[in-house]
């Protein structure tokens, strides 16, 4: 089946796909928002009309993950890079540490930014295994007196994913890039959640920060101003000229999950589409093999290999001609990665799935 626009199948890890439906109305705004004459990229994000963009988008946010009234939602730049710094900047003070538990490579890159900021313990790590799996937070000792527990809830390298909210005695600190409103999250259970925008949400160029109010108390004075979340709470995230374009998009991709469901019906959604892929895989009797162990499987990143690096550049190939774009899987998984975020269309599974049914039998 053809898509609109004769757009490909998207199976990149990021930029991710956009519902269409919100590709229209922005092409519909881009010249002239809603008879303002200008774009939204060309108004000032000091206007009446761009305020009202920023407070509808945080509005819907906070309806969608069902934030509790106690936490502020901020839109920040640098990505979830610039918070693998900006948090140890902020909480991990001189004689304090954080436990990090390590699942794939951006919970690495997170626990390395600590490390050069104060004491951060590696708690947990799975590179021994090359991240294939996920641990039970029960399992790992875990300081109570820590300044906060790190954890990356999916990989998108490694395609492994926690499914259920961890309880911890310290604050706990979430990077959600990749599966934020994706599938139901309990938000008090968090001190911080962040995720850049360019998996679930939106275009590149804006990180969402959800912050609890008492954690803000907690920075030091004499922060880095652009580093200070109680600066940009107290400035509603317009400290600095925000990525005024990136946050319209969001709102927008926003009102269009609201509109299909919510964040269930979200979830739901996801779990038919990773089912799909996943049937394929273990129906195939090795041929093709899930790098992830089956509990930790993400519904966002779907990993595998193929028998030798051949038949996966062949693979790769004929996937291409058949517009399923962006399948080759990260070097240091190999194989190929399906990324299917949230606007990512079952119809694209089915396809993939009809294609691995044709590969592996003409080359078993």
């Amino acid at each position: 089946m053809n898509q609109p626009y004769d757009r490909v199948y998207n199976f990149s890890a990021g930029p991710c796909t956009l519902p269409v439906e919100v590709l229209e109305e922005a092409r519909e705004d881009l010249l002239n928002y809603k008879g303002m004459g200008m774009s939204v990229m060309e108004m000032s994000h000091r206007s009446k009309p761009f305020e009202a963009i920023l407070a509808q988008a945080e509005a819907d946010l906070k309806k969608l993950l069902k934030v509790p009234d106690n936490y502020k939602i901020l839109f920040l730049q640098g990505g979830a890079t610039m918070q693998f710094s900006m948090i140890p900047l902020c909480f991990l003070g001189e004689g304090k540490s954080a436990d990090y538990m390590v699942t794939g490579a951006w919970g690495e890159k997170a626990f390395e930014a600590a490390a050069l900021v104060g004491n951060a313990n590696l708690a947990y790590s799975g590179k021994a295994a090359n991240y294939n799996d996920i641990p039970k937070f029960d399992s790992i000792k875990l300081n109570s007196d820590a300044a906060y527990v790190h954890f990356t809830s999916n990989e998108t390298i490694h395609g492994v994913q926690f499914h259920e909210d961890p309880t911890v005695a310290a604050p706990l600190i979430c990077d959600m890039s990749s599966d934020i409103i994706s599938r139901p999250v309990d938000v008090s259970k968090y001190a911080l959640i962040y995720a850049g925008a360019q998996k679930n949400m939106g275009p590149a160029g804006v990180t969402v920060v959800i912050i609890r109010d008492d954690l803000l108390e907690r920075i030091p004075a004499k922060m880095h101003p652009i580093l200070d979340y109680k600066l940009h709470a107290k400035n509603t995230s317009m400290y600095n000229t925000p990525p005024c374009w990136s946050i319209y998009m969001c709102g927008l991709v926003y009102k269009y999950i609201l509109h299909h469901g919510g964040v269930a019906g979200a979830h739901e959604r996801n779990l038919w589409k990773s089912k799909v892929i996943y049937q394929t895989i273990d129906g195939t009797h090795g041929f093709f093999k899930g790098h992830a162990e089956h509990h930790a499987r993400s519904t966002m990143n779907v990993t595998f290999t193929l028998p030798n690096d051949e038949l996966t550049t062949e693979f790769v190939k004929e996937a291409e001609a058949l517009k399923l774009d962006g399948l080759k899987g990260h070097r240091s998984v190999g194989g190929i990665r399906a990324s299917i975020y949230n606007a990512f269309p079952l119809e694209g599974c089915q396809a993939l799935a009809k294609f691995m049914w044709e590969f592996a039998t003409k080359h078993a």
